[in-house]
């Protein structure tokens, strides 16, 4: 499985210049006036993760010919790319963020152009509402007038969206099948929640109500991230803010990632040891690209596990609680029915002991059956039937 991030936000609150800086590219039209976005854009960046490197060198170390290959970058110099050092290739988890145009009050009635375009974020898996709190007078004011305001406006639209898949439901006639009275039921707690102005995910309580949330791709039951785009002068301040903003957006201080989308693009065209100095020099730890998948896997509860061979070295992104039998079946599906039992080491052994034979000699090497649960940051090789 792969996260997906929906974008959605007034228009000129920096939506389109942060996507431009998480896809390291212009291929969104990033523009000083309403409706820049014209069509949705979708790209996929991937997840930042040192490990895979370094559990690439672990391999490669390992591989008879690339050993000489890989002990030729000597202490100081500036090592050869991936490419040149016998390297297997990598491949880390992805993430699709899709970039929709700037809603505005009366959007799901036909206001503007984001009506259109509601149904490209209606699959992701969270959305990502930008809220604008940068001073530049020199960016239009196109439907956005405070923090709160904008808020409710972008989820007032979001629900009437919802509000109007429902009501396009249809009553079961004539009919005893519990299963189609029970689903009725439930959305008529929906159709009832959102007419009484209040976001549907307050009615998920219950699997039931969760299962055909997500058959509906009810909007207003996905999670909810906030990205802040401030002034690049208050960066610093980046946890007062999140935790003012908390209490203002009543949610979680998790659910608030503190951005400047300027300085994102500016990151977005430097090398990754200039990323280094630059986020350095501001007082940050990572990137708002970092912290904004950090912060989606966490509200989402997922993690990763890990892949090392010769052909390649693989994060895959999981959920919490997955077993190792799901876990094969995220890289092929036959592999969950014909699951027998899976090489399991922890990342920290795994390069501690020099790769799988070091793990195995080390007492290190384990080996889980159909009811081991994942752990993040496993090294798995899967034992799978013909």
């Amino acid at each position: 499985m792969s996260l997906s991030v929906g974008i959605v936000g007034l228009p000129n609150v920096g939506k389109s210049t942060l996507f431009n800086a998480l896809l390291k590219q212009q291929a969104a039209l990033a523009a000083n006036y309403p409706f820049a976005t014209i069509e949705p854009n979708v790209g996929v960046v991937p997840v930042p993760d040192e490990r895979l490197e370094e559990l690439a060198v672990v391999i490669a170390a390992q591989t008879p010919g690339a050993q000489q290959q890989v002990s030729q970058n000597t202490p100081g110099s500036q090592p050869a790319p991936l490419s040149k050092r016998g390297l297997p290739p990598i491949k880390p988890a992805t993430v699709e963020f899709v970039d929709i145009a700037g809603l505005v009050k009366g959007a799901s009635a036909g206001e503007g152009l984001g009506n259109q375009f509601l149904s490209h974020i209606r699959e992701v898996d969270v959305i990502a509402q930008v809220i604008r709190d940068f001073s530049d007078t020199q960016v239009l004011r196109e439907g956005s007038v405070d923090v709160q305001s904008d808020l409710e406006t972008i989820q007032m639209e979001l629900l009437l969206a919802d509000l109007s898949t429902l009501e396009k439901q249809k009553e079961p006639k004539a009919t005893k099948d519990k299963q189609l009275l029970d689903r009725w039921e439930v959305i008529q707690t929906f159709l009832s929640t959102a007419r009484e102005g209040t976001q549907l995910r307050d009615a998920l309580g219950s699997p039931e109500a969760s299962q055909i949330a997500k058959e509906l791709n009810l909007l207003t039951t996905k999670p909810i991230l906030y990205v802040l785009n401030i002034d690049e002068e208050r960066l610093r301040e980046s946890d007062t803010l999140a935790r003012e903003y908390a209490v203002m957006l009543g949610c979680s201080q998790t659910q608030v990632v503190v951005v400047s989308a300027q300085i994102e693009s500016e990151l977005s065209s430097l090398s990754d040891s200039d990323q280094a100095l630059y986020l350095k020099d501001l007082g940050l730890a990572q990137s708002g690209l970092e912290r904004l998948i950090t912060t989606a896997y966490e509200t989402l509860k997922l993690q990763s596990f890990l892949t090392a061979g010769e052909k390649e070295v693989r994060a895959w992104t999981i959920r919490q609680g997955t077993t190792a039998p799901q876990a094969a079946g995220v890289i092929h599906t036959d592999f969950e029915k014909k699951f027998i039992k899976a090489k399991v080491s922890s990342y920290a052994d795994f390069v501690a002991h020099n790769g799988w034979k070091g793990v195995k000699e080390s007492g290190q090497l384990r080996l889980e059956g159909r009811e081991y649960v994942m752990q993040e940051g496993d090294v798995v090789e899967f034992m799978v039937g013909s």
